[in-house]
């Protein structure tokens, strides 16, 4: 009881330093329905300090913070279980005026999230760093898992089972655990019910729908703006977004609008395939684009 109440009060104090200088970061941005952020490994800059320099140059609002490789580790590379590194990204997201989207563990694209005896660590490692932040929501893809995990009765439910365990945890601070599938919006919608918890909702992603020739509209309207935490807005590689001819954002937008959804649109891929390491031609064209659409 004691050690709880410690703990407690240490977060308390940790947050009454962290959220004046989060606020400041986000204090331009109110008033958008529709903020554009960057995912920190996809720009080359994976939980490292730089990120916030290189958005703001970019002109994104927001970047979605990496919890680090994972790879074989039984933990995350993450620096932000040190005070120091955690006053550090703080004060510099303060200091570049950009806000974290959100916080995610990447690392499970490749590794499976139905395999780890630890889950339960890393998901709360996950949240502790997204409580340092300020992010109220955490990404968690599920490609590694084996594939057709769905259709298989044991691991459908072993999965249910450790999402509403993770959810019910995150949803008892006021967070939220935002899952990519491959399923469809209706297969979604099911395994939503199935997990019954307000802490785990579906963390959107153009390109899974593009890729798999469903109309992406459609699925938006199907799941409902209360089902989607937040939106990975982009397409595979190949063109940048301005240049994409099968997604249509001007429609993407109205759609969005009629169902009354806001938040975060996080970008990415989409980068030029002849070019695609250009970190600053890529992300700078689709963050342009986006705003345009999004934000005028």
């Amino acid at each position: 009881m004691k050690r709880n109440l410690l703990k407690c009060i240490l977060w308390a104090l940790l947050l009454a330093g962290c959220f004046p200088l989060l606020a400041v970061a986000g204090a331009q941005q109110k008033g958008q329905r529709y903020k554009i952020a960057v995912c920190d490994w996809m720009i080359l800059k994976r939980q490292k300090i730089g990120s916030f320099q290189l958005v703001h140059e970019l002109k994104g609002d927001g970047v979605e913070l990496d919890m680090g490789g994972l790879g074989k580790r039984e933990r995350f590379d993450n620096k932000l279980r040190e005070p120091h590194f955690q006053q550090l990204f703080r004060e510099t997201a303060q200091k570049y005026q950009v806000e974290v989207s959100s916080i995610a563990m990447s690392g499970f694209y490749g590794q499976s999230f139905l395999e780890r005896t630890n889950y339960k660590e890393l998901i709360r490692e996950c949240l502790d760093a997204m409580q340092v932040m300020g992010a109220k929501v955490a990404f968690l893809p599920l490609g590694g898992i084996k594939a057709g995990w769905e259709n298989e009765p044991e691991l459908r439910m072993a999965v249910v089972k450790r999402l509403k365990e993770v959810g019910d945890m995150a949803a008892s601070e006021g967070l939220v655990i935002g899952i990519e599938t491959q399923l469809d919006a209706k297969g979604e919608v099911k395994l939503l019910k199935e997990i019954n918890s307000p802490g785990i909702k579906i963390y959107f992603k153009f390109q899974n729908a593009l890729e798999n020739g469903r109309d992406l509209c459609k699925e938006l309207k199907i799941l409902g703006k209360k089902r989607i935490c937040q939106i990975h807005c982009t397409d595979t590689d190949g063109v940048t977004l301005p240049f994409n001819k099968r997604l249509d954002m001007n429609k993407v937008k109205k759609t969005l609008d009629k169902m009354g959804w806001s938040g975060w649109l996080v970008v990415e891929r989409s980068r030029d395939k002849e070019d695609v390491r250009n970190v600053r031609k890529n992300y700078g064209t689709n963050i342009e684009y986006l705003k345009k659409v999004f934000q005028e």
